[in-house]
């Protein structure tokens, strides 16, 4: 059984799909209890930075630093640079990852600045990535500024 928090990740994933966009999904933990989630909604909004680990801080909120030093970070594909820097930025601690087969963010920056970085190779997230770039190659492509 997957981790719950994970799900939860994979559920906004499947939500961003349903709405005809990337199937990406985030949500952040604070003491146990998700006070945000997220999906990538570029296309759904045309906007360039709303990834989903970015769409999911904006809806928890403004929270304190202390808050955030206390947080996970869950998405079901590696963060890319400008959503490893937003958790850098707010110093979340902890990142969960589903998957990083498809596509790998600097994750060895993110562990150089103390980040605790888990990879769970699930394969939920490697199958929804590896449908959706084989068959939006275009939208894939925008979405990582290839």
């Amino acid at each position: 059984m997957h981790d719950p928090f994970l799900e939860a990740a994979i559920d906004e994933a499947r939500a961003g799909l349903n709405e005809g966009g990337i199937p990406i999904g985030s949500v952040l933990v604070l003491d146990g209890v998700i006070v945000g989630r997220g999906h990538n909604r570029r296309v759904q909004s045309g906007s360039t930075v709303l990834h989903a680990e970015m769409d999911c801080l904006e809806n928890a909120g403004r929270m304190s630093g202390a808050d955030y030093r206390r947080a996970t970070l869950y998405s079901t594909l590696s963060p890319c640079d400008m959503c490893s820097g937003a958790a850098l930025l707010y110093g979340i601690p902890k990142i969960v990852v589903g998957e990083n087969r498809t596509f790998q963010g600097p994750e060895d920056y993110v562990r150089s600045r103390g980040v605790d970085l888990t990879i769970l190779a699930d394969p939920t997230c490697i199958e929804l990535m590896e449908s959706f770039q084989r068959d939006h190659p275009e939208l894939w492509n925008e979405d990582i500024g290839v």
